[in-house]
């Protein structure tokens, strides 16, 4: 037990086949060999100013102790093995990967440090002197250890893994990717948050980003895409608008993470396109559960083409096998203070478990006779293309199986490109990802200091990179010869260009003037909104409608909400109606549209667009389950229900007042591996209060249990009393126990069908049928 945030107090048992429990094992070993730093006497000793003691060490440190990550032992073909001690490997990743175990400490020069203590003073007390070379490169590389961070999509979360091809699409795109059925592509794949700085919060209220590096056999494709299958504008031009709206207001500097705020909503409002987007970004897509919870969409409509030049169309949708889940905002709200990291610890720890996230991806794919025929446009990014039109139809997987060894080196320094595509893949005149094929590669340059950022070891194509691009800053290739031109005779003509087997961009056929003008499709912008609204649970449009009272709420100029609710009238006044009761104001006139006469929608309910339709198929596998234990728990069944739960995929945490040994009655005591302040209830998917003695008045006593309790309750999730647990609940939660309540379980033993009952209710994710006080709930 035990995880990143936190841990239990006793040195953990040897178990050679759990990878887990043998790295805290061995770390706990290493720290534990080193008491205390011995040579720090000598520091102050003249005598041994000039034969400085060589630096303490462990002897052959135990390899899982000292790595980074338990997930290191798969090879995807891109990070390669794992550096040796004092070696690097030539290769992938790997080549450039650096195992210190054994070794003394160096310069950037390779010199040896004899003493990293103290700088280099005249006498006794004087002054640091200038030709401490040491000191200067040690202090200036930290000086510029910062880089700039992305403008957008700055906070977030990577992790490698691979793609299978499940199903060959050699018929419709030569991308060898999808050539045959189990072809097996190297990925990396970087989760973000959009608005919020680098050091901000994973669980605002935002778009989430998803995006794909292939390492692919015919050179790097990144699918750069988003949680949410449209975008707030049209057109590239209005994206400077777009972020300089919803960053933080530029005369104060706030909201950090937020489009509560005046300047976004000014925005939005003045631009109907973005009506569509709003109603996801104000639905609980905008608040996800877990990056491994969430879809994933190209957002755009691409082009395939094979090797007969034929092309079609497509559209990308990553599905997590994990099911589609959200937080609720209050919970949302809670875990930005408790854990602003709840996300990135998330995904992290879930790898290191072994439970390695999965997603399906799935190609809607169509002709350009059946875009002609839609009632929307196809290349217009505030659309999607309905499922009931077109049918997501899988073709692959992406799992996720290794963390990076260094967050900033691969996670940080990873470099996608909207522009990196490879042959059968090809772009469409969707004029955001037009926009979005250039700027991605200027901001690269300004972020990672020049044109070679694709030399950094994480954006490194498998396959080698063979032109005439030269120097620039933090050139890594060093060219033979002295040819950089084409063509050329004294170089033999190499490189040359592939011909039939290189890119080649689909002839398509253009016609008309040059102009500034959108299509005339492009001027419908509420249907699809409609749609949405529309396809949506009850509660599901409930917490839209709370959003959006939320955010406007924060907007200081009335005038701004009044346009808003106006916009939102076209959409539904189920909608705009409650929002305004909300805001406690008269519903405005509804906003004139600017297509008065739009064409009828194909499809008035779309049963994917709920989150309903998404429950996954891993049961409570990585649900994080918490134990509510005191001094006064039955040991041994609180072992019990741990092993059943573990066994079923849940983690399981022991909370109890204090973490540490519980001073149990018996030969055992529990160990917990978090505690009620620093492991609130809101952290957890469901909880479990074991039987024990004294009606167990330690817990049922104590205010941050009753907190505990009403926060699991209020967020809808599973709640499990054994025995005696339901005095906790009859004092803590308002008489809790004495009612028959959708996701609350009370039983006096821990059997198979306690078990079953519990593992089911979790399952369910949310119990929405109960009441949000208990105090509310009936009988």
């Amino acid at each position: 037990m035990g995880g990143t945030d936190s841990g239990p107090t006793c040195q953990p048992e040897q178990i050679d086949n759990d990878y887990i429990l043998q790295q805290r094992y061995e770390t706990e070993a290493i720290a534990a060999a080193m008491p205390y730093n011995v040579n720090k006497g000598s520091e102050y000793d003249a005598e041994k100013a000039q034969c400085p003691m060589a630096g303490a060490r462990i002897d052959q440190p135990a390899q899982l102790a000292t790595g980074s990550t338990l997930s290191e032992k798969n090879n995807n073909g891109k990070t390669g093995e794992s550096a040796l001690p004092g070696k690097a490997l030539y290769g992938q990743l790997s080549s450039v990967q650096q195992n210190d175990s054994e070794q003394v400490m160096t310069t950037n020069q390779g010199v040896p440090i004899a003493d990293n203590q103290n700088s280099l003073t005249a006498g006794y007390g004087g002054p640091a002197l200038l030709k401490d070379f040491i000191l200067r490169e040690k202090i200036t590389h930290f000086d510029h250890e910062r880089i700039p961070e992305r403008i957008v999509h700055a906070r977030g979360s990577g992790a490698h893994g691979y793609f299978e091809c499940t199903r060959a699409l050699a018929d419709i795109t030569c991308a060898t990717v999808f050539s045959e059925v189990g072809k097996r592509t190297p990925v990396f794949t970087r989760f973000s948050t959009v608005a919020g700085e680098r050091g901000s919060k994973d669980t605002a209220r935002d778009v989430r980003g998803f995006a794909v590096k292939f390492y692919s056999d015919q050179g790097n494709w990144d699918l750069v895409g988003n949680n949410i299958p449209v975008f707030f504008i049209q057109d590239a031009m209005k994206f400077p608008d777009l972020v300089h709206a919803v960053k933080p207001e530029p005369h104060h500097a706030m909201p950090q993470a937020a489009s509560a705020h005046d300047t976004f909503w000014d925005f939005v409002s003045l631009m109907p396109e973005s009506t569509h987007m709003l109603l996801w970004q104000m639905s609980d897509r905008a608040i996800p559960r877990s990056y491994r919870m969430m879809q994933g969409f190209g957002v755009h409509t691409f082009r395939f083409v094979n090797r007969g030049g034929e092309s079609v169309f497509v559209k990308f949708h990553w599905t997590p096998k994990a099911g589609v889940h959200s937080l609720l905002w209050d919970e949302a709200v809670k875990i930005s203070g408790a854990d602003p990291d709840f996300h990135r610890r998330d995904l992290w720890e879930t790898i290191e478990s072994g439970e390695y996230p999965e997603w399906e991806l799935g190609l809607q794919v169509f002709t350009q006779e059946q875009a002609d025929n839609f009632s929307f446009d196809v290349l217009d990014p505030t659309k999607i293309v309905p499922e009931e039109l077109v049918p997501v139809v899988p073709v692959g997987k992406l799992v996720l199986n290794r963390n990076p060894d260094n967050f900033f080196a691969e996670t940080e320094q990873v470099a996608f490109c909207a522009a990196h595509i490879i042959p059968g893949i090809d772009f469409t005149n969707d004029p955001l990802l037009a926009g979005r094929i250039h700027s991605y590669v200027d901001t690269q340059i300004s972020r990672l200091g020049g044109p070679n950022f694709h030399e950094i070891p994480v954006n490194r194509p498998l396959n080698p990179a063979h032109n005439n691009q030269r120097d620039g800053m933090h050139r890594q290739t060093i060219h033979r010869g002295r040819v950089s031109y084409e063509p050329n005779s004294l170089g033999g003509g190499c490189p040359f260009q592939a011909g039939q087997g290189g890119f080649i961009s689909f002839p398509e056929q253009i016609e008309g003037p040059e102009h500034r003008i959108k299509p005339e499709k492009f001027a419908e912008h509420f249907l699809q909104a409609r749609l949405f609204f529309d396809s949506q649970s009850s509660v599901e449009q409930q917490h839209i409608i709370d959003a959006f009272v939320f955010e406007l709420s924060k907007v200081t100029v009335p005038a701004v909400r009044r346009r808003t609710i106006s916009l939102l009238r076209n959409v539904s006044d189920k909608l705009a109606g409650p929002i305004a009761q909300g805001l406690g104001m008269p519903l405005p006139d509804i906003m004139p549209s600017a297509m008065p006469n739009p064409p009828q929608p194909e499809v008035a309910q779309s049963e994917k667009l709920s989150l309903c339709a998404f429950k996954g198929e891993e049961g409570i596998k990585t649900r994080k389950i918490a134990i509510l234990v005191s001094q006064q728990s039955h040991v041994g069944q609180v072992i019990e229900i741990s092993e059943k739960l573990m066994q079923q995929g849940a983690v399981v945490r022991l909370v109890a007042p204090h973490i540490g040994l519980q001073n149990n009655p018996g030969e055992i005591s529990l160990d917990a591996d978090a505690s009620l302040e620093n492991s609130p209830g809101f952290l957890f998917d469901a909880m479990v209060i074991a039987d024990g003695t004294d009606e167990l008045t330690q817990l049922a006593s104590n205010v941050m249990v009753d907190d505990f309790i009403r926060e699991q309750y209020r967020h809808k999730k599973a709640i499990l009393a054994l025995g005696a647990a339901k005095f906790v609940l009859q004092k803590n939660a308002i008489g809790l126990a004495e009612k028959k309540t959708p996701g609350v379980l009370i039983s006096d033993t821990f059997d198979a069908a306690t078990l079953n009952s519990f593992v089911s209710a979790v399952a369910k994710d949310r119990h929405f049928d109960r009441a949000d006080n208990p105090a509310d709930q009936t009988a």
